[in-house]
């Protein structure tokens, strides 16, 4: 259950998406002068080298981040996260690609914490080296759904939970809904973004059909396509579920969703897709 590296994906249009709107949801966070809280649980590297002869074996990121590297005229959100991606490469070329906790501490103010969990062996290590030393940034080897009973609710109570899993067993998506379940008992007011993949479509569309099911309430859904859904097999698409999502996220989605696909999209092909599965109480 441990062989996925995402070393290989790195830089891609879905993390490209998934880190976009991360740093939409820190920047929520940013804006009230009280300190928060930031668990994410399958956190992987830290940092990825596009010139790894891993990431080089596909070269993913040459869709994904390769296609905004020097695209003109993006907006506000896409220009925001461009920033933090070229903080790690300052000589102009993207070989460094920072993972989901590399983008989270550089948002943190003096006071906010992160918290990671890693379970797998080969990039636990390189985690716990990214962030040597540093007293906001907590590195645990362990399961990240353990982690959710470890370290929720944070005595900040505020904050936001990521959970970005492999995706390498057959019940992953029925392990997210149980994990939205448990933070939710433990934790109401808090925030929680799931990044999910899109190959066979009818796993995902299920998916969401459990979370409306669910009674939680204030659940939305935005999804990235590249690729027609009924295409063979691969990653058509992915899309992520934020539960509590701050004050008009879904206004700033409908403005950065479209600008995003039009960058990335391959001919013709390509959709969005913004919907509440549940509204606020």
């Amino acid at each position: 259950m441990l062989s996925y590296r995402h070393g290989f994906h790195a830089g891609n249009f879905a993390d490209v998406f998934k880190h976009v709107l991360l740093t939409q949801l820190v920047g929520a966070l940013r804006r009230k002068d009280k300190p928060f809280c930031l668990l994410d649980t399958h956190a992987g590297a830290g940092r990825y080298d596009l010139e790894s002869a891993v990431a080089r074996k596909n070269r993913e990121h040459a869709a994904g981040i390769g296609r905004l590297w020097h695209r003109p005229g993006l907006g506000p959100e896409l220009a925001e996260y461009l920033t933090e991606v070229r903080a790690l490469n300052p000589d102009g070329a993207v070989r460094w690609y920072p993972g989901s906790p590399r983008i989270a501490r550089a948002l943190l103010r003096p006071g906010d914490r992160l918290i990671l969990t890693e379970l797998h062996p080969a990039e636990y290590p390189s985690l716990k080296a990214e962030f040597a030393g540093d007293r906001q940034v907590a590195v645990h080897r362990m399961d990240g759904y353990v982690g959710l009973k470890a370290f929720l609710p944070p005595p900040e109570r505020r904050g936001l939970v990521l959970i970005d899993p492999a995706f390498d067993r057959k019940d992953e998506f029925e392990r997210l809904v149980e994990a939205i379940r448990v933070i939710h008992r433990r934790w109401a007011g808090g925030m929680i973004a799931i990044w999910y993949p899109i190959l066979d479509r009818a796993p995902s569309l299920r998916f969401q059909r459990m979370l409306r099911e669910s009674d939680i309430p204030a659940i939305l859904c935005a999804e990235l396509g590249l690729y027609p859904y009924d295409a063979p097999l691969g990653m058509h698409g992915c899309g992520m579920i934020v539960v509590n999502p701050p004050w008009r996220l879904d206004e700033t989605l409908n403005r950065w969703l479209p600008e995003l696909l039009e960058a990335l999209r391959v001919g013709e092909h390509g959709q969005t897709r913004l919907e509440w599965l549940a509204t606020a109480p």
